[in-house]
């Protein structure tokens, strides 16, 4: 191993875009990889196939709800604050079997267990996971599951996407996306290896003809065949060419993924697993061993809607001093301690990814609590939130450089793992794990300065 590190990553990820030279770092670099115990390495091993039957029978369920034959209450919540063109485009017949080719759960290790608390079929954060995964390997560090799993994967996933035709992928990053740039950029320079021609480009440089897409690259313009979309649907009316776009999908001309289906992009999601007027659904479309998963692991979750019960209707698995409730009226008055729970805005708006939206009551005042709750269901109609119950995450202890003087320091914290999941003939791939582990005084664990960003390993046991 080098005799120091610490400069050979800083310089490995200035070279890559993901740190600027001269400015803060943006968060910490761990000393080796974080270390996974073998049953959480099996566990996430297992966990890929089932939130890929998951994700197909969500859309198996959405469909069925449209058609009436499932209950069509859920696909009136999915639609919610949705464009009618772009709901009659994701329902096209055509469309029907097409789902997201990447998987991301956000993953809260606890005393008891995993706690599922995200699930992401546009994430960012695979060219970080990426670009790391190969540091620490070329410094003889062990990560799993492979050094080049990310690429590797992602490449598959792409081919199974197009079918046999040329690969021309562009990889589209808009402005609302541009803190990921840099790391997407880092995915087209490495797939080239795997036999691709690869951009990243911003919309507004794609190129619209009636046999095609373009993008202008090496001095002249290169066909596009494929469509990685790394944007919000929520923002498609700032999205230059994205009306070009969509027709170039409708008419076959290029594949898009992840699809066009904004019920595949929404938290709420994450309530209907626990639903009890969906369990003959679920009993169907999952085998009983995923349906244990999943209940076992994604918290219980609610969508918060405001519209009146009737008097013997109650909110399913939810309680207050231990009784049944019937609408959201004691949520606000709780106390500190009885509001462990977490309100997230559930899909198609800026709030919805990264750690915006998202609100902790045991780390508010009541006053805040009380408005966040207010704000939640008075914009139920266009946006809706849902409650999920809160996970700690035990405590754990990692290493990172401290800079500018390089030394090893141990940091108490709680870790977020991010594992990627490469949809590939109908099998979850695991291409890679992001550990991201933040001060143990943090409430929310995600990509911030104080935070140490690593791949994972698996220790050895003896």
């Amino acid at each position: 191993m080098s005799s120091n590190p610490s400069q050979i990553f800083r310089n490995q990820l200035i070279h890559d875009g993901l740190f600027v030279d001269g400015s803060e770092d943006h968060w910490r670099i761990g000393c080796r990889p974080f270390e996974l115990s073998t049953q959480q390495a099996k566990f996430l091993e297992e966990l890929g196939q089932h939130l890929l039957a998951f994700y197909t029978a969500v859309n198996r369920l959405y469909i069925e709800s449209v058609k009436g034959t499932q209950p069509q209450w859920v696909h009136q919540y999915f639609d919610i604050g949705k464009p009618d063109d772009l709901l009659e485009f994701a329902r096209m017949n055509r469309f029907k079997n097409q789902l997201p080719g990447v998987i991301r759960p956000d993953l809260i290790p606890t005393d008891s267990g995993m706690a599922l608390t995200e699930l992401d079929s546009v994430p960012g954060g695979m060219g970080l996971t990426g670009t790391l995964s190969q540091m620490y390997a070329q410094q003889g560090m062990s990560v799993w599951p492979s050094s080049d799993g990310m690429i590797k994967s992602f490449s598959r996933m792409l081919k199974g996407a197009l079918k046999n035709q040329p690969q021309s992928l562009a990889i589209v990053v808009s402005d609302e996306a541009e803190a990921y740039r840099a790391e997407m950029q880092w995915v087209a320079t490495q797939l080239p290896q795997h036999g691709w021609e690869a951009y990243c480009v911003h919309p507004r440089d794609i190129r619209f003809t009636e046999e095609g897409l373009f993008v202008e690259a090496k001095g002249k313009e290169q066909a596009v065949s494929l469509i990685y979309r790394f944007f919000e649907l929520f923002d498609l009316k700032n999205i230059p060419k994205g009306e070009l776009i969509l027709y170039s999908a409708k008419k076959g001309r290029v594949v898009v993924t992840p699809p066009y289906k904004p019920w595949m992009e929404e938290k709420l999601a994450l309530a209907l697993i626990h639903h009890p007027m969906l369990e003959p659904f679920w009993e169907k479309a999952l085998s009983s061993e995923t349906i244990a998963c999943l209940r076992a692991t994604i918290p219980p979750t609610w969508v918060l809607d405001p519209r009146p019960l009737p008097p013997t209707a109650v909110i399913p698995g939810l309680r207050h001093h231990n009784h049944a409730v019937s609408n959201w009226d004691w949520l606000g008055d709780t106390t500190q301690k009885e509001r462990q729970y977490v309100v997230k805005v559930s899909g198609f708006s800026d709030l919805a990814w990264g750690s915006r939206g998202v609100s902790m009551g045991h780390d508010m005042s009541q006053e805040a609590w009380k408005s966040t709750i207010f704000q939640a269901l008075e914009s139920f109609q266009t946006t809706p939130s849902i409650l999920q119950a809160f996970h700690k995450g035990k405590l754990v202890v990692v290493e990172y450089y401290e800079n500018p003087s390089a030394k090893e320091t141990r940091m108490e914290g709680r870790v977020r793992l991010s594992p990627y999941y490469f949809v590939v003939d109908g099998q979850a791939e695991l291409g890679g794990v992001l550990a991201t582990t933040c001060p143990k005084d943090k409430k929310i664990i995600h990509g911030m300065r104080d935070a140490v960003m690593t791949p994972c390993g698996v220790v050895t046991e003896e």
